[in-house]
């Protein structure tokens, strides 16, 4: 190397953006996505939430909690145990069934396609995105006792 050689403001930008660039690609260096501080505080909440992680995992029988919004309302199942039934999106990726079973618990009204729900429940899984249900109080003292929680009113 020649001492006292000064490098020229070209081949020191150039050396620059080539090490941001191996950094970048390496992961060592991340630029911030174009979402909001809203959007982003939303996909965190749900990111890491039981039901994404039984939903990933296949698994069944998982008491879960977490929170949702109503995209769909559904006709009420009348076989057997009647249940108020709607779906809910998790995440962008994610929906699942809440299955309310409102002979042992009261119907939750007024709810509407928009409407933010939190549950707890017993999740199952399927292919579809899983189920809800055991939103309601035992009565056998058997299982434990689940909610749905709506404009602010607990049902149970």
């Amino acid at each position: 190397m020649n001492k006292g050689r000064k490098r020229s403001p070209l081949t020191i930008a150039i050396l620059l953006l080539v090490g941001l660039f191996l950094a970048y690609r390496e992961g060592a260096l991340q630029f911030p996505s174009a979402t909001t501080n809203s959007e982003r505080s939303a996909d965190s909440l749900y990111e890491g939430s039981q039901v994404v992680a039984a939903y990933q995992n296949r698994q069944s029988n998982v008491q879960v909690e977490g929170q949702g919004e109503i995209v769909h309302i559904l006709p009420d199942d009348t076989q057997g145990s009647r249940h108020q039934k709607f779906i809910l999106r998790i995440n962008d990726s994610l929906t699942i069934l809440i299955a309310h079973n409102i002979d042992l618990a009261p119907r939750v009204d007024p709810i509407s396609v928009g409407d933010q729900i939190a549950f707890y429940g017993e999740y199952e899984w399927n292919q579809k995105g899983g189920v809800v249900h055991w939103t309601h109080h035992d009565p056998g003292g058997r299982h434990p006792d689940g909610w749905l929680q709506s404009h602010g009113q607990r049902f149970e």
